[in-house]
């Protein structure tokens, strides 16, 4: 089935740009030029996965993700950012945005990331073991985490970079392994993955403050430590 995607800018060129490539690679294409329109069409519509600008007129880029995150925590969305808006950039990743494109961008490169994060998003074609590590339980298969039974809220980017450090327990890894490992990005700001273990110890572990499970090897980057009291 051809994936859905929404493209949310209030740059005409941008839409076009960004649209014709989407259109080009295959994709079926949705834009909208201003926040309630995108939040409006990514309701009725139900992309595949949103690409949205941080600044639009009615309603922000943030409020827009804020809005999607509390309805659906798996859709992809990629947000597109300005070089000077690193702060609202790493708002936008606590708010649960997935990936980021820095503006200006090549078009292309966009559609890759699209299509990296489509791919994770969705179930390996043939099943995979389940990972265990006591009450915490991560299917890849069917993409799904639970802790002491109760089914945890991931967006794509949080369920891999989960996965991932579940399935190599006890090594350290650097941010830049985990952003080529878990992003497929071979440079990126690192701070991207600082923002989502920071996410996910929220949601596992027991005191987030003094985290157990994901381990910060200082000077390195982190490591899962299983055997750990669940959350």
């Amino acid at each position: 089935m051809t994936a859905r995607v929404l493209v949310v800018d209030d740059d005409a060129t941008v839409r076009d740009v960004v649209g014709r490539y989407l259109g080009e690679a295959g994709y079926q294409v949705d834009l909208a030029a201003d926040g309630p329109t995108g939040l409006r069409a990514a309701r009725e519509r139900a992309p595949d996965a949103v690409v949205l600008d941080l600044m639009l007129p009615g309603m922000t880029g943030l409020d827009v993700c804020r809005a999607l995150r509390a309805e659906d925590d798996r859709m992809p969305i990629v947000m597109l950012t300005a070089l000077g808006e690193e702060d609202d950039r790493v708002l936008g990743l606590e708010l649960g945005a997935d990936d980021y494109v820095t503006k200006p961008f090549s078009a292309r490169e966009l559609v890759l990331r699209i299509g990296s994060v489509l791919r994770r998003s969705r179930p390996p074609e043939s099943g995979a073991e389940v990972l265990v590590d006591g009450e915490l339980r991560v299917d890849p298969a069917g993409r799904r985490a639970h802790l002491n039974g109760r089914e945890l809220a991931l967006t794509t980017r949080e369920f891999d970079l989960l996965a991932y450090l579940l399935a190599h327990p006890g090594r350290a890894y650097t941010r830049s392994e985990l952003l080529a490992e878990v992003w497929g990005w071979e440079f990126g700001d690192q701070s991207t993955v600082t923002v989502h273990v920071r996410r996910l110890r929220e949601k596992i572990e027991a005191d987030p403050t003094r985290p157990r499970r994901i381990a910060t090897i200082w000077g390195t980057g982190y490591r899962y430590d299983p055997g750990v009291t669940s959350a």
